[in-house]
């Protein structure tokens, strides 16, 4: 896909530029993210990854909805993620386990970022990851804010 003026009628760009983690791309920058992005469907129930497993790359809900829960007991659902959400970003940065599982709440359409991909965008055009990765880090300091937040309220109560 080249960078013509198709891609500002390009659903899928128009949704990806929604995304927080590409807000500050062009829409040139960001049809090059895209073109690095694999697309995925999954049914109804079927299990996008799996809690434990390795993180492999970032997730983008582009149609349907996803779960994303704990196995505790009972299952623990933490969120319900639709279009235009994200998960799995913490895979772009290492190769840890995942620490919840991704299920599909109906059919779903996603595109993933691999780690792989990633890191030949921050080889090839480190601007543009650079300021992927700025907003990466702004997003995970805000979730530990919460956490740490939750997590005092929670001892407060307690």
């Amino acid at each position: 896909m080249l960078f013509g003026a198709k891609n500002s009628s390009n659903p899928r760009l128009q949704l990806l530029k929604d995304v927080v983690l590409f807000k500050d791309l062009s829409m040139r920058e960001l049809a090059m993210v895209d073109s690095l992005m694999h697309e995925r469907r999954y049914l109804a129930d079927e299990i996008i990854f799996d809690e434990g497993e390795e993180g492999q790359g970032l997730f983008v809900v582009l149609s349907g909805r996803v779960k994303i829960a704990r196995f505790a007991s009972p299952l623990e659902m933490l969120i319900e993620l639709g279009p235009g959400a994200f998960f799995g970003e913490v895979a772009l940065l290492d190769q840890s386990v995942r620490s919840a599982q991704a299920r599909a709440l109906e059919d779903v359409q996603i595109a993933v970022l691999f780690r792989a991909e990633f890191y030949s965008l921050l080889e090839t055009h480190s601007a543009i990851a650079s300021r992927i990765s700025f907003q990466l880090a702004r997003v995970l300091a805000a979730r530990l804010r919460q956490a740490v937040a939750n997590t005092d309220r929670h001892h407060e109560a307690a």
